[in-house]
C-alpha cells in the first residue's frame, strides 16, 4: 500500500516553484503542507477536525458522485485555501455561502471564499463532485483499483484525491463519517463501525463512522460483493472481516490468516499497550494487486498475499501499524521507519512467540545475509529519501535498529518503550528524533550513537559495532562470512516482502509504492535491491 505518487525530488521541486510566490505568502494557504518528499502534498492555512463523505457508487459505470462535508479551522487569515482533489466539481460552498474555484496543477482545488476567513474560525466547507475514479490519472496512474464487482480505494502515501476532497497529508488528521449508497446486492466496506444500513428503491446505504484521528491515505472504501462476518473481542470489540465472493484458490487461505485478526490484536495489546480504536478487522478485495495496506481498523489485503498459503505474519504487520503509523502517525514521509520498522519487528517478536525463530536469530540472519557491499546497507531509514521509502531496507535494516536498542537497553526497558511510545504519543505525529529523545529519557542512556549507526550511516555497521551491539552472532568467521540458519519463520516473512510493492505491473495503474519490493520474496528469503522494480 505504498507508492510514490506525486513525483518526488527534481520534478516535485519544478511543479512548487510553477506555484505563484503569493500562494505561499499573505493571506493565501500554501498548496502544500511541507513536507520535502512531497512537496505538493496537503495545504496550509487551515486544520481538518472531521470528514463528513456522502456518495453513491454505480459498480457498473464506476461513476462517482459525492457531498464532502469539511469541517475545519483556520490557522492564518485566508482569502483563499487548496483542498487535495482530482475529479470534477460542480459547486464548493464555505460557511454556506458560494465559493469560487479552479483546479490547478493536477491535485490542487484553489477555492476563493465569497470573504476572507479570519484565523483561528471555525470553517465548513461544502464540495459536491462526481466523476470515474479509474479514469483519473495523476503521474500517469490511478489509486483505485477497478474489480468485477466494483471498486476499491487504497494506497499510500495518498488515495484520498481520488475519491474525496481532503488535505491529504498525515499532519492533518481527522474524524470520518462515510456514507455509501450502492445498488442492492453490493456491499460498502470502510472505516470504523457500520452505525447503520437501509434500503430504499434498489439502492443501500451503508454508513461507517471512525470516531478516532485518521490519515486520509488511511481511509478507505471497497465496493463490491462480499462475505461479511461479524464478531466482538472479549471487550466487546466489534470485528468484521469482508471476502470477496471470487477469490479463487486464495479464498481459503485469507480467510486461515485473517479470521486470526482477533487473536493477533489481542496479543498486540500485550506488547503495544490498548487497541487505540473503536473496530477491528480485514478486508479481502478481488484486486489483482500484491500488496497490502494498514487502513485503519480494517486493513486491506490483497489476495496475492495468501497465493502460497495462509500467512498470519501479513496480518501481524497490518495490525500492528494501528499502533504503530495509525494511532502515532509519520510528522512527515521522511520518518517512515516509526511505521515500519516496528511492524517489522512486530512479525519478529510473533516469530519469537510462535518458537520460529528469536528476533535475535531473525537480526542475524539478515546482518549475515548482505555482504558491506550490498545496496541493502546504501539506504537510511531514518531517511531514506522518497525514491527509497519504502525499500526492504527500511523494514528489514529498520528491525536490525530496534533489535540493536533492545540490546542496548535490556528487555524490561525495551518493552517498557514499545508499550508507553502509542501511550504517550497516541493520536498525534511523530518523528524519528521524538522517537530517540523518548527512549533516552526512558531508558536513561545515551542512545544518539546507536540510532545513527543503524538508521542513518549509508553504509553496513562495522564488525566493531554490530558486535556491541549484539548483531553479528554466528555471522562471520575468521576468514569469511558464515550465514547462520536460517529461521523457521523467514519464508513466510520473507513472503510478505511485497506487502508495499505497488508495482504497475499489477495491471491496476499503481506507480510502485514501495519502490523496490518488486524484487524481494523469494523462496530463499534473499532480499532484492533495486528501488525501482516497477515490473
Amino acid at each position: 500500500m505504498h507508492r510514490r505518487f506525486i513525483v518526488p525530488s527534481a520534478l516535485a521541486a519544478t511543479l512548487l516553484l510553477a506555484i505563484p510566490a503569493s500562494a505561499s505568502t499573505g493571506t493565501v494557504g500554501a498548496p502544500g503542507i511541507g513536507d520535502p518528499y512531497y512537496p505538493a502534498s496537503g495545504n496550509g492555512g487551515y486544520d481538518v477536525s472531521h470528514y463528513d463523505l456522502r456518495l453513491t457508487y454505480q459498480p457498473a459505470t464506476d461513476l462517482l458522485e459525492g457531498t464532502a462535508t469539511i469541517l475545519a479551522t483556520t490557522t492564518q487569515d485566508l482569502s483563499r485555501f487548496n483542498l487535495d482533489f482530482g475529479l470534477d466539481v460542480s459547486e464548493v460552498r464555505v460557511n454556506g455561502r458560494k465559493a469560487s474555484f479552479a483546479k490547478t496543477g493536477t491535485q490542487e482545488l484553489e477555492i476563493t471564499p465569497a470573504g476572507p476567513l479570519a484565523k483561528g474560525k471555525d470553517v465548513s466547507v461544502v464540495v459536491r463532485y462526481a466523476g470515474k475514479p479509474s479514469e483519473l490519472k495523476i503521474g500517469g496512474w490511478t489509486a483505485w483499483a477497478r474489480t468485477p464487482d466494483g471498486g476499491v480505494a487504497a494506497q499510500e502515501p495518498e488515495s484520498a484525491v481520488w475519491w474525496y476532497p481532503s488535505n491529504d497529508h498525515p499532519l492533518d488528521k481527522a474524524t470520518y463519517d462515510i456514507s455509501v449508497s450502492v445498488p442492492d446486492g453490493t456491499q460498502a466496506i470502510s472505516n470504523g463501525v457500520l452505525v447503520s444500513q437501509s434500503s430504499k428503491l434498489g439502492w443501500t446505504r451503508f454508513n461507517w463512522r471512525s470516531d478516532k484521528p485518521q490519515a486520509t491515505y488511511l481511509s478507505t472504501l471497497a465496493v463490491g460483493k462480499f462475505d461479511i462476518k461479524t464478531d466482538r473481542t472479549a471487550d466487546g470489540l466489534p470485528v468484521l472481516n469482508a471476502y470477496s465472493k471470487d477469490l479463487g484458490p486464495n479464498a481459503g487461505a485469507a480467510r486461515a490468516s485473517i479470521e486470526r485478526t482477533t487473536e493477533v490484536a489481542e496479543w498486540l495489546t500485550e506488547v503495544f499497550g490498548p487497541y487505540p480504536f473503536n473496530a477491528l478487522g480485514g478486508y479481502v478485495p478481488n484486486v489483482t494487486s500484491g500488496f497490502a495496506l494498514e487502513t485503519q481498523t480494517r486493513p486491506f489485503y490483497s489476495p496475492r498475499q495468501f497465493a502460497n498459503g495462509a500467512n498470519v505474519s501479513v496480518v501481524v504487520h497490518e495490525i500492528a501499524h494501528q499502533w504503530y503509523g495509525n494511532s502515532v502517525s509519520v510528522d512527515g514521509w521522511k520518518d517512515i521507519w516509526i511505521n515500519e520498522g516496528f511492524a517489522r519487528y512486530s512479525q519478529w517478536l510473533w516469530s519469537e512467540k510462535e518458537g520460529e525463530g528469536t528476533a535475535q536469530q531473525l537480526a542475524d540472519y539478515v546482518y549475515a545475509q548482505h555482504p558491506a557491499d550490498d545496496p541493502f546497507w546504501k539506504v537510511k531509514p531514518g531517511d531514506p529519501g522518497p525514491d527509497k521509502q519504502f525499500d526492504i531496507a527500511v523494514y528489514d535494516r529498520g528491525a536490525l535498529a530496534l533489535q540493536a536498542l533492545r540490546n542496548r537497553v535490556g528487555d524490561e526497558t525495551f518493552f517498557a518503550l514499545l508499550k508507553g511510545w502509542p501511550t504517550e504519543k497516541a493520536h498525534s505525529n511523530a518523528t524519528v528524533g521524538d522517537f530517540l529523545r523518548y527512549a533516552e529519557r526512558v531508558s536513561g542512556k545515551p542512545l544518539a550513537t546507536l540510532f545513527d549507526t543503524w538508521l542513518y550511516q549509508p553504509k553496513r555497521p562495522a564488525l566493531p559495532a554490530a558486535a556491541s551491539a549484539g548483531i553479528t552472532k554466528g555471522a562471520v568467521s575468521s576468514r569469511a562470512a558464515v550465514r547462520p540458519e536460517r529461521p523457521a519463520s523467514w519464508k513466510k516473512i520473507a513472503a510478505t516482502n511485497t506487502i508495499h510493492d505497488h508495482g504497475d505491473h499489477d495491471g491496476q495503474g499503481g506507480h510502485g509504492g514501495h519502490g523496490g519490493h518488486g524484487g524481494h520474496g523469494g523462496q530463499d528469503g534473499h532480499s532484492g535491491h533495486s528501488g525501482h522494480d516497477h515490473r
